[in-house]
C-alpha cells in the first residue's frame, strides 16, 4: 500500500535535450512498427505514442503490443470516435463524478463519490462505456502541455451495497490499458475501514506505475494534503476551498 507524498512532475523521463531526442526517435520507431500492422495508428499523434512507450518503459515490442490492443479496442468501444452523453445518460444521472478546477500542477481535477455507485443497479457494459466517456471528457480539459489529470475519490458513506470489485477492475483495466500515462494522482479520502478488504482484492490488478499514484489520506491530514495539492480557489468548498462544485 502506498502512502507516498512525492508528486511526480510532467515529464518523468529524461531532462536533457539528448534524452528527449532519443525518446522521440523511439516514438518514430514505434510508429513505423504499429502503422505497418494497423494503419489506424496514423490517427494517433506522437504524444499519444509517447505515452504508450513510457507506459512500457520504452520497450518497443511491449509498447507496440499495447498500442495495437488499444486500436482494436477503440474500434469496438468507440465506433464513432467518441461516446455521446445520450449513450450513458443513466450513468451520468447518478452524479458520481464531477469535474472542475485544476491542481497546482495545472492538472484538471475529477471528484468521484464512491457511495453513489450501486453495482446492483448497473449494467457492466454500460458502466464501461461510462468510464470511457468520463476519461475522454477529462482529457478534453487538459491544458496545452499537460498530459495528466488528478482525482479525489471520496468514500464517505461507502458500504457493502456500494462494493463493486468487477466494476472497479473494469475501470482500472480501461484506464491502464487504453489511457496510459494519463493519471497523475488520486487521493482516496474518508475511507471506511471495511473498504480495505475490497482494496486488497483490487490491488493485484493495479500495475506498479499506477499504484504509486494512489494516496490514502487520513481525516486529520485531509485539509493540509488537499490544500497542499490544490489551490484554495480551485478546491471545492466541501473540502475547505472556495470552488463551487
Amino acid at each position: 500500500m502506498d502512502y507516498s507524498t512525492e508528486d511526480e512532475h510532467q515529464h518523468g523521463h529524461g531532462h536533457g535535450d539528448g534524452d528527449d531526442a532519443a525518446e522521440w526517435k523511439k516514438v518514430a520507431e514505434l510508429r513505423a512498427v504499429v502503422e505497418a500492422q494497423d494503419p489506424a495508428a496514423k490517427e494517433e499523434d506522437d504524444f499519444s505514442l509517447r505515452r504508450f512507450l513510457r507506459a512500457r518503459d520504452h520497450n518497443i515490442g511491449k509498447a507496440s503490443a499495447m498500442l495495437l490492443q488499444y486500436l482494436s479496442w477503440k474500434r469496438v468501444a468507440k465506433p464513432h470516435g467518441s461516446i455521446s452523453a445520450d449513450e450513458v445518460r443513466d450513468e451520468i444521472a447518478k452524479d458520481r463524478v464531477r469535474m472542475q478546477g485544476f491542481d497546482r500542477l495545472n492538472r484538471p481535477m475529477a471528484y468521484l463519490y464512491g457511495a453513489r455507485h450501486f453495482p446492483a443497479r448497473r449494467d457492466l457494459d454500460e458502466f464501461k462505456r461510462y468510464v470511457t466517456y468520463v476519461l475522454d471528457k477529462i482529457c478534453t480539459r487538459l491544458p496545452v502541455g499537460q498530459e495528466k489529470f488528478a482525482a479525489v475519490i471520496d468514500m464517505k458513506g461507502w458500504g457493502y451495497a456500494n462494493c463493486d470489485i468487477r466494476g472497479y477492475v473494469a475501470a482500472l483495466e480501461i484506464m491502464q490499458g487504453y489511457y496510459p500515462e494519463r493519471l497523475g494522482r488520486v487521493f482516496l479520502i474518508h475511507v471506511p475501514y471495511m473498504f480495505m478488504a475490497a482494496w486488497k482484492m483490487v490491488y493485484p490488478f493495479i500495475d506498479d506505475r499506477t499504484r504509486k499514484k494512489f494516496v490514502f489520506v487520513t481525516d486529520k491530514d485531509l485539509k493540509s494534503r488537499l490544500q497542499g495539492a490544490i489551490d484554495e480557489s480551485q478546491l471545492p468548498e466541501e473540502y475547505g476551498g472556495k470552488l463551487k462544485l
